[in-house]
């Protein structure tokens, strides 16, 4: 459709799309991500050329340096590797050296808690949602398309830390960990939500645990009485900005509103499934 054209409008010969492959947010990493949810096939040659880019530079060598680790835990932004890894893996590519590397980093990067994050303070102990819950959804694809029980294992222990929160709750209190969690957007880059919470969990026959049920009812409950959902909250800035400028303008025909109500339903529909395991 018109929304995938845009996406790929303006492609290099390179495969990029004349800035880093992380430009926030017209990067072909980020366009890639919105391209796969979109449904683009697998082998699409012009998604393949940018997620080469994309594969090239979260394997290359100054990118690799990066990766601390302070008190025994890995400090790093899992939500890139996650992301592209989902990516390439819908993308056939599975079978790639570079994309089988991101999944054996993910894993060893995997906090005790079950989690990742790229906190620096030495003090930092508790994995981040917003870098955890692309690498569950990348290690799922993998898993699945590479017959990879290690990386079933690692998502699923990263699936357990948010339903033991119930998608959205802190431990100590109960409350809420952030107000934006609670809040529907598209896309939601690397951001977490529960709407894209449960949507990854629902990929991994998950959004039926009880555990998510609070996660269910806040969706349910952002319901409008025209049966849509909206996407009530945004990260990004319309086409043509400075900073934080989209490819696409997702305000037109309402096609933000329809791919959180696309997800939405699915999400509800999961949730009435038997969960995995069952």
């Amino acid at each position: 459709g018109s929304i995938v054209r845009t996406l790929l409008d303006g492609q290099q010969p390179d495969g990029g799309f004349g800035v880093g492959a992380y430009g926030k947010w017209t990067g072909a990493h980020w366009r890639l991500v919105s391209l796969v949810e979109l449904g683009v096939p697998p082998g699409e040659p012009r998604a393949v050329a940018a997620a080469e880019t994309v594969l090239d530079w979260l394997t290359g060598a100054s990118h690799r340096s990066n990766v601390p680790v302070i008190r025994g835990l890995a400090r790093r932004c899992g939500s890139q590797e996650g992301n592209a890894l989902a990516v390439a893996c819908r993308l056939g590519m599975a079978d790639d050296e570079r994309v089988h590397q991101l999944a054996t980093s993910l894993i060893g990067w995997q906090w005790p808690d079950g989690g990742w994050n790229c906190d620096r303070r030495p003090e930092a102990h508790r994995s981040s949602f917003h870098e955890t819950l692309p690498p569950i959804w990348g290690l799922h694809e993998y898993a699945a398309a590479a017959s990879d029980s290690g990386a079933a294992k690692a998502a699923r222990r990263g699936a357990e830390l948010l339903l033991e929160h119930e998608m959205f709750r802190a431990l100590s209190t109960g409350e809420p960990i952030h107000p934006e969690f609670m809040t529907l957007h598209w896309p939601p880059y690397w951001h977490y939500d529960v709407l894209q919470g449960l949507v990854v969990l629902a990929r991994m026959r998950l959004a039926g645990d009880p555990r998510a049920a609070a996660g269910i009812d806040l969706l349910r409950r952002r319901r409008h009485a025209d049966g849509r959902w909206r996407a009530s909250s945004r990260w990004w800035k319309p086409p043509g900005g400075t900073r934080a400028a989209e490819a696409v303008d997702w305000r037109t025909d309402d096609s933000g509103d329809r791919m959180v109500t696309l997800r939405a339903l699915t999400v509800l529909r999961a949730a009435r499934a038997p969960a995995s395991g069952a």
